[in-house]
């Protein structure tokens, strides 16, 4: 059974990895069973956060503007994590997110994984609750700030050494990670034309925002210029 791994949370701006953006990213190292380091950052995304993002998880704008961009917060955790067995709760979540960022960004992201939502489904009744909180408090772990990144990852490491040491002598099986799957397409960077149009539409129409424009790939540009126009119409002259 795995005793090793890095346990990865990540907090988003939604639920969609190809239209929302990464805010936090939380990650701990477990050897042999025992938490060795942590990763922690916010992600200065260069997009506003949902209302209803900030009152799920406590994140503001003002904690995240001016912090590490997308690239630099995902090359620290790349570091942090290099080839270990990931572990998460409703792992292909945050997976999902990673391995798009990563591959828009030219590199590669192939991991095996535990998923501890997973295990509990197959463990325990169906009338306990699998969300991470229900099963911090079934197990009887502190848990400080829900929905914050590391605390979810320490979590959810923590809940997989309850289940280990409840079920893996019977389903010793669950307990061995195995290759993620997702399939994506690298996404094209932000064209220069797009660029210029964009920065154009926001002065022609004075609008404030705090959009990065440079990171865009082309698709969110794409999204947002037609935002723009269905709102507030095209330059005249």
């Amino acid at each position: 059974m795995q005793n090793s791994y890095v346990a990865l949370d990540l907090e988003t701006t939604g639920l969609r990895p190809k239209y929302d953006r990464i805010l936090e990213i939380g990650a701990v190292r477990v050897v042999d069973g025992v938490e060795t380091e942590t990763y922690e950052t916010f992600v200065d995304s260069g997009i506003p956060i949902p209302e209803s993002i900030t009152e799920l998880t406590g994140i503001t704008q003002e904690m995240v503007t001016g912090g590490p961009g997308l690239r630099e917060a995902i090359d620290g955790f790349l570091e942090f994590a290099g080839s270990d067995v990931l572990l998460g709760h409703n792992l292909l979540f945050d997976y999902s997110f990673m391995k798009r960022n990563v591959i828009n960004q030219g590199g590669e992201f192939e991991r095996r994984g535990l998923d501890t939502l997973a295990i509990a489904r197959v463990c325990l009744p169906k009338e306990q609750g699998r969300a991470l909180d229900k099963l911090a408090v079934y197990f009887g772990i502190e848990q400080r700030h829900h929905h914050r990144a590391l605390d979810d990852a320490l979590t959810a490491s923590r809940i997989y050494g309850k289940l280990k040491e409840r079920y893996a002598q019977e389903r010793p099986s669950l307990f061995e990670p195995v290759p993620l799957q997702f399939r994506i397409k690298k996404e094209g960077p932000i064209t220069n034309s797009q660029k210029v149009y964009l920065r154009d539409l926001l002065k022609y129409h004075r609008i404030e925002n705090n959009v990065k424009i440079d990171e865009l790939t082309k698709s969110e540009a794409s999204r947002m210029i037609d935002a723009i126009l269905l709102r507030y119409g095209r330059i005249t002259r």
